[in-house]
């Protein structure tokens, strides 16, 4: 059985990704800041499209900065690599954040930390769940063997 995910699903993934947190974060923040519900979706978009081209450009950057440094990929290398991301997220983040809901800088910075907070389990749990259902529905379309 081929594993190897295509674009097209990589695509489909990343989408259901995004979407499913939209849904789940946009409730959450309507909830704690009591603003509205179109806004806080506008919000929680515009950082997840945010969020989406910091990966590529930041990736791109990074990989080739491994090479030219000539870095394994160590643990020290992926946690680096990933404060260096999450700290280039929140710089751009935090005053796209403060301006559209018109708060502090502060007070975004603690609400960005809050939906980084959410991330870490969620990215965990959708990217597990993804895999266990991919096994499943891959099972189901293997041709049953004799």
């Amino acid at each position: 059985m081929n594993t190897t995910k295509s674009i097209t699903e990589r695509v489909f993934q990343a989408i259901g990704f995004e979407g499913l947190a939209l849904l789940i974060c946009t409730p959450l923040l309507v909830w704690i800041t009591g603003r509205p519900a179109l806004e806080m979706g506008a919000v929680t978009l515009a950082i997840s499209l945010l969020a989406l081209t910091w990966n590529m450009i930041f990736n791109s950057f990074f990989d080739r900065l491994k090479v030219r440094l000539q870095l394994a990929n160590s643990v020290k290398t992926r946690v680096m690599h990933a404060l260096l991301f999450e700290g280039g997220l929140i710089l751009f983040a935090v005053p796209l954040i403060a301006a559209w809901l018109n708060i502090s800088l502060m007070q975004a910075f603690i609400l960005d930390i809050g939906v980084l907070l959410f991330f870490l389990p969620y990215t965990y749990v959708y990217h597990w769940g993804y895999d266990v259902l991919r096994e499943k529905f891959l099972q189901q379309r293997a041709p049953e063997r004799v």
